[in-house]
This record gives structure tokens, sequence and C-alpha cells, in this order.
């Protein structure tokens, strides 16, 4: 690697690059209180994207749980919410992102993700719940 740090630094910079287009396609990411604030005016939901095995150690009150994995197959649960506010929650962010941009493209005209996931949403110390 030291022999050939022009072509790691530009292979991390192409990473980089790649991975905040793709942030970017999926729109602006919402902070906790922003997301709070959209859904609680709009009638949104939280629509955590983690494996069920998480989202039962904790989640955010009243998240539903899709799988992104299973998301496509599963979008008619999310119907009623085609035209309101659906902040996508994950671990840190990124899968996120992959859940709106899936939202969008179906229709769903007010997908947004919550920035920094559930770390995010710890660090400030907000509600959770495991029931």
């Amino acid at each position: 690697m030291s022999e050939q740090w022009v072509l790691v630094f530009a292979l991390l910079l192409s990473l980089n690059l790649l991975l905040f287009t793709e942030s970017r396609k999926a729109g602006p990411a919402l902070s906790p209180q922003q997301a709070i604030n959209l859904t609680n005016r709009e009638g949104g939901i939280f629509l955590d994207v983690r494996d069920a095995k998480e989202y039962k150690r904790a989640h955010i009150s009243e998240a539903v749980n899709i799988p992104a994995a299973n998301l496509l197959g599963r979008l008619g649960e999310l119907e009623n919410y085609k035209d309101k506010p659906v902040i996508a929650v994950c671990r840190m962010g990124t899968n996120a992102s992959a859940a709106v941009k899936q939202l969008k493209a179906n229709g769903f005209s007010q997908a947004h993700r919550m920035a920094g996931g559930m770390m995010n949403w710890d660090e400030q110390r907000l509600p959770v719940t495991n029931k």
C-alpha cells in the first residue's frame, strides 16, 4: 500500500464520492428532531428497516418494522402513507437511503431518511421501546 499510495488514495476518494452521490439520490437527511416534528405535524410514520431481532431490542415508539430486504414485497402495508411523511430509519443511516430510493420509485412522495439512524437517536437520548 505504501508503494501505491496514489492508487489507494484514488480508490478511497472514488468510494467516498460514490457514497456521497448515492446518499444525495435519497434526498437530504432529517435530524431526529426534524423527523419527529414532521411526523407529528403531518401524520407520518417512522419506518424501521432493521431486521426484526434488532427492532425488538429497541425501537422508536409506534415505528413500523419492515426489514429492508422485504420492503418491496410489503409496500402494500404502507399504502395509507403514500402522500404522508415516511421516515426511514436503520442502525446508522445507510440502509435507510436505499429504502427511501425504493419508496420514492414506488410513489411515496414524502419519503425521507433520518440522519445517523438509531445510533443518532440514542446519542440524543430520545425515547425507545421494546414493546
